[in-house]
């Protein structure tokens, strides 16, 4: 098996081209994947065909299938540990069995035995003295989305910390099989409330992909804009909630006011707060509205005068720092094998951005700085979504300057094909690939959001932490639940 994934598909092959290949020749990508060679983007089944996405250093792709036989495939997870839930998922998503997987427990799944009553967890022994456990949810404070976490500690020091995840599962790649695109694209941006944008705009890539259609310039300008609006909106959000869990509300608190008048600023644009539908196979739904300008006038000398102002307010504040320096540590070793991406993956020093190292229109012929820190605290990470609403709010100037006219939509044909895209949302990369039917509707459909590879590294992260601190190096990291239960 060569090092690259280039030497594996023919020349002049298109990204995310796909093949199909044998057992052993699956069982060699799992020795590539274990050495670091390729990093695991996306893994998913479509019986009797299971598929892995996969991207190397030199930034190739491409996607390889292998057939189940009598229900069976080759298991990836023992020689990748990214690869170990997302397997789990397969198992009970389709039924297909990993074989020689380390871990069969059941993920998404939270069936009912005989009489009704949910399954008991079989949650990994840990062995010591003096040892207790602290179970904390599924139901949390507040609006946050269910999930449990299952702590073992020593005293006030976290031994292990292990999750179950799959409370808000959708069913949503059931609900897309056989669904016409436009319902498609309704279901791909409501994967993820926060990311609606980056899910639509991934959904839409796949599709256009697979069809050949090239995007309006005005329809991918005002696509960048949504995303660089819903990138900047959570940044300043996630600053606030992480100082908040620090017991600093007043940074919470301007974040908050902040971030609100983003979202009415992008609710007088696009017609919704979180621009929810803006971005359709094809295009883009609506165009700008004339009233707007002034708004982001204004919206543009706040933000120049707040966001340097709420950084010297958490670097001034040592109280703040206390609690974040040196705190929830993800090591670069772990992000390179998990291929964490978004904040989590470049505070901790890898530098992956979609925009620039698998890029698409526009990005592709803008230059704009990818921050990336090395210390993988949660100052770090903090840090870091300071810096990216910085290059949010300038590449949101240039891209509204230069705005260019034309229409909003190209037609998208009804035929048969497949294709895939990668795009960045706040939380990192976001994946999509389609198949579609000759009659213009969606065969079968993957998402696969950056919280995959990002909830495993949280559970390492707080290892040898305060149980105190879970708090604030979970919300740190704000992985998605709605996204990850698919």
């Amino acid at each position: 098996m060569t090092t690259t994934l280039a030497d594996l598909f023919p020349p002049q092959s298109r990204r995310w081209a796909r093949r199909v290949i044998s057992a052993e020749q699956w069982l060699g990508l799992a020795d590539r994947l274990e050495s670091g060679a390729f990093t695991l983007v996306a893994h998913w089944a479509e019986p009797p065909l299971v598929h892995v996405a996969l991207r190397d250093a030199a930034g190739s792709t491409g996607i390889f299938s292998v057939e189940a036989v009598d229900g069976r495939f080759p298991s990836l997870g023992g020689a990748s540990r990214p690869a170990r839930r997302l397997e789990r998922t397969i198992r009970d998503l389709t039924g297909l069995e990993p074989e020689g997987a380390p871990d069969l427990r059941p993920w998404l799944d939270h069936g009912r035995d005989e009489r009704g009553a949910a399954r008991p967890y079989a949650f990994l022994p840990v062995d010591g003295e003096g040892l207790h456990q602290i179970a904390v949810g599924p139901v949390h404070a507040g609006i946050i989305e269910p999930g449990h976490f299952r702590f073992t500690a020593a005293g006030e020091t976290i031994v292990r910390l292990e999750q179950r995840l799959g409370y808000v599962h959708k069913g949503l790649e059931g609900l897309m099989a056989g669904a016409p695109l436009e319902r498609g694209a309704r279901l791909a941006a409501r994967a993820c409330g926060d990311s609606t944008v980056a899910y639509s705009l991934a959904f839409a890539q796949a599709v256009e992909a697979a069809c050949g259609v090239v995007v309006p310039p005005r329809a991918v300008a005002l696509r960048a804009v949504m995303a660089e609006f819903e990138r900047l909106a959570n940044h300043l959000g996630d600053i606030g909630g992480i100082c908040n869990d620090a017991a600093f509300s007043l940074m919470l608190t301007h974040c908050a006011i902040l971030r609100e008048r983003i979202l009415r600023t992008c609710a007088l644009l696009f017609g919704h707060r979180l621009m929810m539908d803006g971005v359709v196979p094809g295009g883009v739904s609506c165009d700008l509205a004339g009233a707007g300008e002034a708004a982001l006038a204004r919206l543009f000398k706040r933000i120049d005068n707040m966001l340097p102002a709420l950084f010297a307010l958490y670097e001034d504040t040592a109280s703040l720092q206390d609690r974040t320096v040196r705190t929830g540590i993800v090591l670069y070793s772990l992000a390179k094998e998990f291929g964490a991406g978004g904040p989590v993956g470049r505070a901790s020093g890898r530098p992956f951005d979609a925009r620039r190292d698998v890029p698409y229109a526009p990005y592709d012929s803008m230059a704009f700085e990818v921050p990336v820190l090395e210390r993988g605290d949660v100052d770090a990470r903090v840090r870091l979504r300071f810096r990216e609403a910085e290059q949010s709010a300038a590449l949101l100037r240039r891209l509204l300057a230069a705005l260019p006219a034309g229409p909003l939509r190209a037609e998208v044909p009804a035929r048969e094909g497949e294709g895939a895209a990668l795009v960045e949302g706040f939380r990192g990369d976001i994946f999509a690939w389609v198949r579609l039917a000759g009659d213009g509707r969606l065969a079968h459909a993957h998402l696969r959001d950056p919280s995959w590879f990002q909830w495993p590294l949280l559970e390492a992260a707080i290892e040898g932490a305060i149980v105190a601190d879970f708090p604030l190096c979970n919300k740190s990291f704000n992985c998605a639940y709605a996204g990850h239960d698919l």
